[in-house]
């Protein structure tokens, strides 16, 4: 079982910068791939970056303005959002995968409540 807890969310202008940062609780975090997903009011969850033991992968919507980084000493993922648009607003979620994850949010196992992330124009 592995629990996520998010945190850095917030509100900020656009073209403004947040880190959001997700702990996860139990001894293999680093076996475990993580990702990003984020789900705006009236919009399905949809995939934002993720991080495997080697490999990033973005979603066209944000490559160039995020970075998912990830800290296995200290069982913490992160994302570095730049650049920051008002159609970036909505709930972001980490999720942690057992297997690839990857893009396919049902390829994860394990998902944190949510953040708000709030871009004002």
């Amino acid at each position: 079982q592995v629990q996520l807890v998010e945190s850095g969310g917030g509100l900020v202008q656009a073209g403004g910068s947040l880190r959001l940062s997700c702990a996860a609780s139990g001894r293999t975090f680093s076996n475990y791939a993580m990702g990003w997903f984020r789900q705006a009011p009236g919009k399905e969850r949809e995939f934002v970056a993720a991080i495997s033991w080697i490999s990033t992968y973005y979603s066209d919507s944000v490559k160039g303005r995020f970075t998912i980084s990830r800290d296995n000493g200290k069982n913490t993922v992160y994302l570095q959002m730049n650049s920051l648009k008002p159609e970036d607003t909505a709930v972001y979620y980490c999720a942690a995968s057992k297997g690839i994850g990857r893009r396919n949010r049902d390829d994860y196992d394990y998902w944190g409540q949510g953040t708000q992330v709030t871009v004002s124009s």
